[in-house]
């Protein structure tokens, strides 16, 4: 398939956008969604303006906004091939740190939000015989003490399972990238020794570029001085 379109759920910083760029490079057609519109269309001029990349405003965990996102890249490319369902952001640990509403917004980005994305592009997939990505963490491997955050990725490892035995039959990939220490904008100082967000994008771009009979279905990323 010539130019195939690519969207990236959580796509104006970090490894999203990392992604982005490689997808662009690799010859994908590029839909790019987050809530920073702003950021998204500059992203997209890059990216070749609107005949290869197009910006989409979307909250993940509002389903309209999802919706509209699958509505938009249909109407414009005709066609979905690959999604990755990449918003999601972190808290600190402990149960006493965060605000409950910080809470709230995390579970519903990093959880609901991906699950919304996987319902709004099914049937698109299914089309294309596609592939579905999911941001997991090494978080989601192993429970960190007092991490909600932990939790929300040991729900998108679930996920990322329950999906590809949904999807099973149907030709569409399922792939789960765990990344490890990142500097994203997760932190708010650079962690030492962390990987870059274009490492991430090699994975992801590792695991779409695969024959069509082959599914890479779990990508664990650590940099190589994490030792958990």
């Amino acid at each position: 398939m010539a130019d195939p379109v690519f969207l990236i759920a959580g796509a104006s910083s970090g490894i999203g956008d990392a992604t982005a760029r490689r997808a662009g490079e690799a010859g994908y057609r590029i839909v790019l969604a987050a809530r920073s519109k702003d950021k998204l269309e500059a992203l997209a001029g890059k990216l070749g303006g609107d005949n290869r990349a197009i910006a989409a405003r979307c909250d993940v965990t509002e389903w309209a906004d999802q919706e509209a996102l699958a509505a938009a890249a249909l109407d414009r490319f005709g066609r979905i091939d690959v999604v990755f369902a990449n918003a999601g952001f972190g808290a600190p640990r402990g149960f006493l740190e965060s605000t409950v509403e910080h809470w709230r917004d995390m579970v519903l980005t990093n959880v609901y939000g991906a699950a919304l994305t996987i319902r709004a592009t099914l049937n698109a997939l299914k089309e294309s015989k596609g592939h579905l990505l999911l941001t997991g963490s090494v978080a989601g491997r192993r429970a960190l003490p007092g991490s909600l955050y932990s939790c929300t990725k040991w729900a998108v490892t679930a996920m990322g399972e329950a999906a590809r035995q949904e999807f099973d039959g149907t030709g569409v990939r399922v792939s789960l990238i765990e990344p490890g220490m990142t500097d994203t904008p997760f932190f708010d100082n650079r962690p030492r020794d962390a990987l870059e967000p274009d490492d991430i994008a090699r994975a992801v771009m590792f695991a779409v570029s695969q024959p069509p009979h082959v599914d890479v279905n779990e990508i664990l990323v650590r940099p190589t001085a994490q030792s958990g």
